[in-house]
């Protein structure tokens, strides 16, 4: 019987150079080309959100440069051993965390981080890719789908974290961590009556956070949400603002760097959550048709990757991290064009921000071990 070796999905009958040199380095030149134009075109809009700032383009670039290090690291992981390291670094995560609770450093009203001296850390970052390469790891055991007592277990693994990083409070990380776990069972084989059963059991739970679990200004969010005309110079202005600043770009925008919403400051947070509107005051309904198919062909082909796993565990883990990326865009892009409340989850790989890009582009340094790594196969 013959074999072929595959080290990655580059490797054909007849390679480049350049396409056997990335082979080596577990890098897939399709989805590092779309991170690569994604975060240049994030960097043109990040320079005119922050008024021309060098400053401000000179930090976010030291941060994709420590973000596209860790992806590279972690590609040359091979899967088996990031499959090893998924129990210990969601211990790990979760000592932290309750640490955070503890003894973490308070900041804007908000208890999230732990001050190592020399910088401070936040956990939670750390759970978005703990949370599901456990779940992975624990449902991949046993044959799929799995039964109701793992569904069980699986549940409490990913309800631990979530409840800490509630509590911090932090609602959209929170929200981010409880979908990558959740995608997992998804991916594993659930049934739809199971998932409509989870669904008509989250309404009470929804309505039981309401009442005793959402502090004030949550509750603001949500009502803001529904009606934001009810205090447009308070809660509701934000969204007024970007809402404004998106049907202002018209078809083609007004031209990068003359996005008035934003030069004039009327705008709030325009470098980080709402950078999304700055992009569409000035590049317009065509400019944004173009951010969302980079961000579409990223997604497609971190799924491709995922299918193409070899293994239960690598195919778990890579659909959900995919599948957590597409969540950030939509939470952000919703939230940002009045369709979602406002949570605080930055748009991906643009807005201005160094721990969630980090965790970010860990995630497809894992995808592209995934898709690198490839054993003996039979022919």
């Amino acid at each position: 019987m013959n074999r072929v070796y595959q080290p990655s999905g580059l490797r054909e009958s007849n390679p480049t150079r350049a396409e056997g040199l990335l082979a080596d380095l577990h890098l897939d030149l399709p989805l590092l080309t779309g991170l690569v134009l994604l975060c240049g075109f994030g960097l043109v809009i990040l320079y005119s959100a922050g008024d021309q700032n060098l400053d401000l383009i000179k930090r976010q670039l030291i941060r994709l440069g420590l973000a596209f290090a860790v992806m590279f690291v972690l590609a040359q992981v091979p899967p088996s051993q990031i499959r090893r390291w998924s129990p210990w670094l969601y211990g790990i995560g979760l000592m932290m965390l309750i640490a955070v609770l503890l003894v973490g450093y308070e900041g804007k009203g908000a208890q999230r981080w732990l001050d190592l001296g020399l910088f401070r850390f936040q956990p939670s970052e750390l759970t978005k890719l703990a949370v599901p390469m456990m779940i992975a790891w624990f449902l991949a055991e046993k044959a799929l789908p799995p039964e109701w007592k793992r569904l069980a277990v699986a549940g409490g693994l990913i309800l631990m974290p979530v409840l800490l990083i509630y509590k911090q409070p932090d609602l959209g990380t929170a929200l981010l961590v409880a979908s990558a776990g959740i995608f997992v069972l998804f991916l594993a084989g659930l049934s739809w009556r199971f998932i409509g059963g989870m669904v008509i059991t989250a309404i009470p739970i929804a309505l039981a956070m309401w009442e005793w679990g959402m502090k004030t200004y949550q509750q603001d969010r949500v009502l803001t949400f529904l009606a934001p005309e009810r205090d447009p110079l308070g809660t509701g202005y934000h969204i007024i603002q970007s809402k404004i600043a998106i049907g202002s770009g018209g078809l083609f925008g007004k031209g990068w760097l003359n996005g008035t919403q934003s030069h004039l400051e009327f705008l709030p947070e325009r470098t980080t959550d709402f950078i999304f509107a700055v992009a569409a005051e000035e590049f317009g309904f065509a400019g944004i048709l173009l951010l969302l198919a980079l961000y579409i062909f990223i997604i497609l082909r971190g799924l491709y990757i995922a299918t193409r796993a070899q293994d239960t565990y690598s195919r778990l883990l890579g659909g959900s991290l995919t599948l957590v990326f597409f969540v950030y865009l939509f939470v952000n892009t919703g939230m940002v064009s009045g369709i979602l409340p406002v949570v605080g989850v930055p748009l991906p790989l643009i807005s201005y921000g160094g721990t969630s890009l980090v965790t970010i582009m860990g995630s497809f340094g894992m995808l592209m071990s995934i898709h690198t790594h490839r054993k003996l196969l039979p022919t």
